[in-house]
């Protein structure tokens, strides 16, 4: 910022549009999963409040759970924990042929440093990578492989916006992107024994 001013500044014109109030509303209702459909390959249950998914590295196909309520511009919360493997959060998505079922964006979410980056399935690959000084802010919040963490993922036009823990992991504008409806998916990676979790699956509506 700088501070060797004088400075002057004007506005005019200025209006305020009201928007209304927007309010939480799960997309997860803690019991059951209704309201998703499991694509083949590994096998999700609901237990003590969460949607557990679980695959055998045998299994080469990447297990999808998708939602079936469909979204064009949104914003999503969860919480999620890896115990062992390599999962997603999938937006934008649609579905296709080949082991990984679909194609389109994921949010990282994995055992390593890349959790809270940004991969295009089907198209371009990492999309967004986290430095090590986004990785190091992760951390000091506590983040550990295998323990709940809190995944927040916001997609309006082109910008995709990604915190996890409340740090900005992603801030990607895509200029080619689709903006058509589409379900939001959780991921089993094929070929890796896996076992992720979810809960608290929010998204964020206009009263």
């Amino acid at each position: 910022n700088r501070t060797d001013g004088p400075f002057r500044v004007q506005w005019r014109n200025l209006r305020i549009q009201e928007l209304g109030r927007h309010v939480w509303e799960p997309l997860f209702n803690g019991r059951d999963l209704t309201g998703w459909s499991a694509l083949p390959g590994g096998e999700w249950v609901v237990k003590d409040g969460a949607i557990v998914g679980t695959s055998p590295k045998s299994e080469a196909r990447h297990g999808i759970l998708l939602s079936e309520r469909t979204f064009r511009d949104f914003t999503v919360r969860c919480k999620f924990r890896v115990v062992r493997g390599d999962s997603g959060l999938y937006f934008r998505v649609s579905r296709a042929k080949g082991a990984a079922s679909v194609k389109g964006f994921q949010v990282e979410i994995d055992e390593t440093a890349e959790t809270g980056g940004l991969y295009e399935t089907g198209g371009r690959g990492w999309v967004v990578k986290l430095d090590a000084q986004t990785v190091e802010k992760i951390q000091k919040t506590g983040y550990k492989p295998g323990e709940w963490a809190a995944l927040t993922l916001s997609v309006h036009g082109s910008r995709y916006v990604v915190h996890l823990n409340g740090i900005k992991t992603v801030d990607f504008v895509d200029d080619s992107g689709d903006r058509t409806a589409r379900p939001i998916g959780l991921q089993l990676h094929g070929g890796q024994d896996m076992h992720v979790e979810y809960k608290d699956i929010e998204t964020l509506v206009r009263e």
